[in-house]
């Protein structure tokens, strides 16, 4: 008998994939019904076959970016008077992030059935994380779905702002890093055995420093580059292993903010993240506390993470977040005292915002800073190795002047 595949829904409201076997189409259908399954999709099994699609589906990430994208336009939408069913269907015909598309299907069909859509949603956690499925859940709750999907679309613009500015930084010295690595080592490994081999034929002496990088093309030219390879591979292993338990994650984190240049970029964003998600969460109506704990999981950063904890346990006993924040040493002076302000004045969302504006600038002035001083850093990096390798090479030829002489 043939074999079906079909894609159904439990009793619980999840999708699945489910293999059948039956005679006919009508069967399988019939078989699946009886096991309580909702059919939705169903076609007979061609053997083996390699499924292009699905495979892009599965390693695909649901960027940032395409987040904002789909509130901006899901929130015209929903204010136009399209039904939520109807607005989904739109925005997944002309997705093109093969997973958030097929999370946009899933959750139509959840919403179609009756499930609210925070809840379709949150069975798709790789497409929307908890900070978005909070704030939806509180848009349905108060009413003003499409006020919050403009705000979340606010937020994630501004979020891949950010993400953008740091990355712009950090591109051009990773380029010339790796070039400048590139060359070294094919200098090292095809250029100076040559010139070696010719003072060797001449009867000169190496000196030192020809010598050394002469070792080092003979350790990258032999099999003993594996175990330089393989050292690296135990290194970068250890080091996520080490970063998943609770005391490397701290201490790399405490280390990542004390960084030179570094260190300071890093704490900025991250006060800028938590005070624009923060602001976002308790204007849209989500309790204080859902919203510290959902700002806590975003953070990026434990020490951050164990502060806004700090926080969040402060208020459970009736204190303010300002004090316990200042207490962890984390947060810029400046920041605290705003926040203070907007407890105080009881309009701490407005307060955060400014805090949030005030910190993506200075984060923009930070990387502008710091691509201006990592520009020469990695051009005297790079003329360094090179001058180096050179004079590697001229030094002996100076040895052969003096014996001609």
């Amino acid at each position: 008998m043939p074999n079906f595949i079909a894609r159904v829904r439990d009793s619980q409201g999840k999708s699945r994939t489910e293999k059948v076997v039956a005679e006919s189409v009508a069967q399988a259908r019939t078989t699946l019904r009886q096991q309580g399954f909702v059919v939705q999709d169903l076609k007979q099994s061609q053997g083996f076959s390699f499924d292009l699609n699905k495979l892009s589906t599965k390693f695909t990430s649901v960027s940032v970016k395409d987040k904002a994208i789909f509130s901006r336009q899901f929130a015209v939408l929903v204010n136009a008077g399209v039904a939520i069913v109807r607005s989904l269907g739109v925005l997944s015909e002309q997705c093109s992030n093969p997973k958030l598309k097929q999370a946009l299907i899933d959750i139509s069909n959840d919403v179609q059935n009756g499930t609210n859509l925070s809840e379709a949603m949150r069975k798709h956690p790789q497409c929307f994380d908890g900070l978005y499925v909070s704030m939806v859940q509180a848009g349905e709750v108060g009413g003003v779905l499409d006020e919050v999907m403009n705000r979340l679309a606010k937020l994630l613009e501004d979020v891949a702002r950010l993400q953008n500015q740091i990355k712009a930084a950090m591109a051009y010295p990773g380029v010339v890093g790796f070039i400048a690595v590139a060359i070294f080592l094919g200098m090292t490994i095809f250029l100076i055995p040559i010139f070696a081999k010719i003072f060797v034929e001449i009867g000169t002496e190496l000196p030192p420093l020809t010598q050394f990088l002469m070792d080092c093309s003979n350790i990258l030219r032999s099999e003993k580059s594996l175990l330089i390879v393989v050292a690296i591979v135990v290194f970068v292993v250890a080091y996520k292993q080490y970063y998943k338990t609770a005391v490397g994650r701290q201490t790399i984190d405490r280390i990542s903010l004390k960084v030179p240049l570094f260190g300071d970029l890093i704490q900025k964003t991250a006060v800028a993240r938590f005070s624009r998600t923060f602001g976002s969460l308790t204007r849209s109506g989500v309790p204080i506390l859902t919203s510290l704990e959902i700002v806590r999981d975003t953070s990026g950063n434990q020490v951050i993470a164990n502060a806004i904890e700090a926080a969040r346990n402060e208020i459970q006993q009736g204190g303010m977040i300002s004090i316990a924040l200042q207490k962890e040493k984390v947060f810029p002076p400046m920041a605290i005292q705003m926040i203070s302000i907007g407890e105080e004045t009881g309009e701490l969302d407005g307060m955060l915002m400014k805090v949030a504006d005030f910190y993506e600038d200075e984060v923009e002035q930070a990387v502008k800073a710091l691509t201006s001083v990592l520009e020469p850093l990695m051009i005297v990096v790079v003329g360094g190795m090179v001058g180096t390798i050179l004079l590697a090479m001229y030094l002996p030829l100076f040895k052969v002047f003096e014996k001609l002489g």
